[in-house]
């Protein structure tokens, strides 16, 4: 039986998100104005030729478990690692942010702002449409954010979660957080997410909402060479 997390991008590329992905064959990208990242039916054999006639040169794209040689005409512009966790507490989660606001298209000049400044991962100004994201206001400014990106079979990751340095330490990603994983687990569906391996801090809280730790993988940043 496949299990959607070994390739968890790819799954969602061709399933449940094949509406907002380009390309063909053995390669597939969320098409531009969406986060950038691509996949390959096998990450290990990848298909850049497939995937080259839907980039443009020195658009960077991000992409998980590849660590083969670089073919010819394209660059590793990052490579770091990641943590996969997978949400396994036993109590279901509660919504404790009944006042944040769910958004939408209305919402993307806001969110890229929040983003930019808070670097959660890539975003697009249609990222918004992957599903449900809710930010909380101070008035009418975003202050904090979270949503949903790669959803698979019944797994479904938050992302996207983020704080402006100003409003951090008040709790407010843990209470988005908690309230789109309630909205998950209603709907029968396993939350889980990335983190980088580098940000234990991040990795504490997400363990603390009943998040483990699921697998390490290898995240590269590539670009074709505009040469």
């Amino acid at each position: 039986m496949v299990d959607p997390l070994d390739n968890i991008a790819w799954h969602s590329l061709i399933g449940p998100h094949a509406r907002f992905a380009v390309g063909a064959g053995a390669a597939r990208r969320y098409a531009p104005g969406f986060s950038p990242l691509a996949a390959f039916a096998e990450p290990q054999r990848p298909d850049f030729d497939a995937l080259a006639a839907h980039c443009v040169p020195g658009e960077q794209l991000y992409c998980v478990d590849w660590t083969g040689a670089v073919p010819a005409g394209w660059q590793v512009d990052v490579e770091t690692a990641l943590l996969c966790m997978v949400w396994a507490a036993t109590e279901p989660p509660k919504d404790d942010a009944p006042d944040a606001r769910p958004l939408d298209a209305r919402h993307a000049a806001q969110a890229l702002q929040l983003t930019g400044i808070t670097r959660p991962g890539p975003f697009g100004p249609r990222t918004l449409e992957l599903g449900d994201y809710f930010g909380i206001f101070e008035g009418e400014q975003l202050v904090a954010m979270a949503g949903e990106r790669l959803h698979a079979g019944s797994l479904r990751e938050v992302s996207g979660v983020c704080t402006l340095p100003a409003f951090q330490g008040r709790g407010l990603a843990r209470r988005l957080m908690g309230k789109l994983m309630a909205r998950q687990v209603a709907r029968d569906e396993t939350p889980f997410l990335h983190v980088l391996a580098s940000n234990t801090g991040a990795q504490a809280l997400y363990r603390q909402l009943g998040f483990r730790d699921e697998r390490l993988r290898v995240l590269r940043v590539v670009s074709r060479s505009r040469a």
